[in-house]
């Protein structure tokens, strides 16, 4: 792994090899597998978030257990590059086609820390990830493009993440994606003594002590 950046300084690194590229494979294999063979039926999806313009095929954390246990176990690890104590909030799987962009925005309390990680590219064209350099306050805008505002493009292979301050800088993908399809994972993080500390587990698990019984 070789992280290249200064988090504090610049709000963002670049992570080379965060996962072995044998790791994101097999894993895309798994979902494959639990999804099934069958097409995803994108055709029949309407509806979309606003930082995309079409839908994308997408798993929530908190509904496929295995990326839940991929977070939580990063979790340290994520810590260390951040400089920060942090606590798992949730990830995200998300399939892009060919032509998708990402519009530019920042992202709700529970990104205050996030990794944006490359799982396979289907014609092993990077997609590069922009970030804005400009710190910002909590914002629900979402542009196109970064205006004037400066930005760095960052390329990723597989394996390779990003690890931004997602409230506080702007970031997205302006330029569409050149392969037929893309596979990313986002594993997002709050500082545990920070002010989005309540956002832990996007406050959907309890904390309180487990006991157990037998008989």
């Amino acid at each position: 792994m070789e992280v290249i950046g200064d988090y504090q300084r610049q709000g963002y690194v670049h992570v080379r090899g965060l996962i072995p590229s044998e790791v994101a494979r097999a894993f895309m294999g798994s979902i494959k597998q639990d999804i099934g063979p069958a097409p995803i039926p994108m055709s029949q999806e309407t509806a979309f978030p606003s930082q995309l313009r079409r839908p994308t095929y997408g798993i929530y954390g908190f509904n496929y257990k295995p990326m839940l246990h991929f977070l939580w176990a990063f979790t340290p690890i994520i810590s260390k590059i951040a400089g920060r104590d942090l606590l798992p909030t949730y990830d995200y799987f998300r399939i892009y086609r060919e032509g998708d962009v990402c519009r530019v925005h920042s992202d709700r309390p529970s990104c205050e820390h996030s990794v944006s990680l490359t799982l396979d590219y289907s014609d092993g064209q990077p997609w590069d990830l922009q970030v804005g350099h400009r710190r910002l306050t909590v914002s629900s805008a979402v542009k196109d493009d970064f205006d004037s505002e400066e930005y760095s493009s960052i390329p990723m292979q597989v394996g390779d993440a990003v690890v931004y301050q997602g409230v506080h800088h702007a970031h997205g993908r302006i330029h569409p994606n050149p392969n037929s399809w893309s596979a990313h994972l986002f594993l997002h993080f709050v500082d545990r003594n920070g002010p989005f500390a309540d956002h832990a587990f996007d406050k959907k698990v309890a904390l309180d002590p487990v006991n157990f019984s037998f008989v």
